[in-house]
């Protein structure tokens, strides 16, 4: 449980301005895009803040609606009063690949793909990341 924050006017556009978040029913339309089951999660928004409530089905798919929901432009936070654990995120700096990614937060630039695999389907290629956008580092 906590808030996590994103970069506001980084992630993806769903309609338009980066000023102002997406409403709810657009943020569960692009968690049933990228066939993330949110059985048992209610998501709102207030502000410029995705509060995401109830128990989800498992702890890696609470994480990963997470950071569907919160790499989208014109979300500021994400609160989380789902339950479970606390994930471990990590925001991508300029100039940062899913190598750098995993040397920091592994100890192994080796086991990218340990990051790749944990952040689909968001992501679609280890290449296509972005400076802002915030990823989950698997923890064992």
């Amino acid at each position: 449980m906590g808030l996590w924050n994103f970069m506001k006017g980084a992630g993806k556009s769903l309609f338009g301005a980066a000023e102002a978040a997406p409403a709810a029913g657009a943020l569960e339309k692009e968690i049933a895009d990228l066939g993330l089951d949110a059985t048992g999660l209610e998501i709102s928004v207030d502000g410029d803040t995705v509060k995401v409530e109830g128990a989800a089905v498992s702890q890696e798919m609470k994480e990963k609606i997470i950071l569907a929901v919160g790499n989208v432009e014109g979300v500021a936070a994400v609160e989380d009063t789902a339950g479970g654990d606390d994930p471990v995120f990590h925001t991508v700096e300029k100039g940062d690949t899913l190598w750098a990614v995993s040397k920091k937060a592994l100890g192994d630039g080796n086991r990218y793909n340990e990051i790749f695999e944990a952040n689909k389907p968001m992501l679609s290629h280890p290449d296509k990341i972005y400076p802002g956008q915030v990823l989950r580092i698997p923890v064992k």
